[in-house]
């Protein structure tokens, strides 16, 4: 199998910036009195649409407007604590560059909000490093449905067997594996082990072009 395109996560994998995700979860859920620690975080929450996460954290289905004032409200607690340590994943750039160059295509696919893809990729400069883009308001399902990636896929014109994903929780992994895709687990919010059953392993993009090729 060749590679046609690279499938990238954002939050955790495109940037390493989960810690200030789970601290802005962290503070939002005291204020509200919801019971939430980062070890449930991590193994329950990471990888989620925001709809899925309100919707575990308040046990019911919640509409779009009532979801939206307490997103926005998580993410401005985010963007306060991770806005002056906005920076792309080690070696990200130069793997962009190598894959590109060699006419592999790039989408990113996250659960996250326009908001923060904004607030992402352009902190980190590296918008036009992506041939497509799509975020969690744009699927039905969320993470771990392959709908995503499977959209992503459709988007830069690529079979789905001809993809890599890209990502870092096991929400995430278990959406590109359900779409048919290698994938290639980033050890940010999961050891090695934990992420074992993933074709390959990998603490950042620093040489990791020459293990997909």
């Amino acid at each position: 199998m060749g590679i046609g395109a690279v499938l990238f996560d954002m939050d955790g994998v495109v940037v390493d910036n989960l810690p200030y995700h789970v601290d802005a979860w962290l503070l939002f859920c005291e204020r509200h009195g919801i019971p939430l620690t980062r070890e449930i975080f991590y193994s329950e929450l990471n990888g989620m649409n925001s709809k899925d996460t309100f919707e575990w954290f308040y046990k019911r289905e919640m509409s779009r407007d009532e979801i939206r004032g307490l997103e926005e409200e998580k993410e401005l607690i985010y963007r306060e604590f991770y806005g002056p340590h906005r920076k792309a994943a080690p070696g990200l750039e130069g793997f962009l560059k190598e894959i590109r160059a060699q006419g592999i295509k790039t989408a990113l696919a996250t659960s996250a909000g326009q908001g923060n893809i904004d607030f992402t990729l352009d902190g980190i400069g590296l918008r036009n490093q992506f041939d497509a883009i799509i975020g969690g308001g744009e699927v039905s399902k969320g993470k771990p449905d392959p709908e995503i990636y499977l959209r992503a896929a459709g988007l830069v014109g690529v079979d789905p067997k001809d993809c890599w994903v890209i990502e870092d929780s096991l929400q995430g992994i278990a959406a590109g594996l359900s779409a048919g895709m290698r994938v290639v687990g980033i050890t940010t919010s999961h050891s090695s082990a934990e992420l074992a059953h993933t074709q390959l392993t990998s603490a950042d993009f620093v040489g990791l072009f020459e293990q997909i090729r």
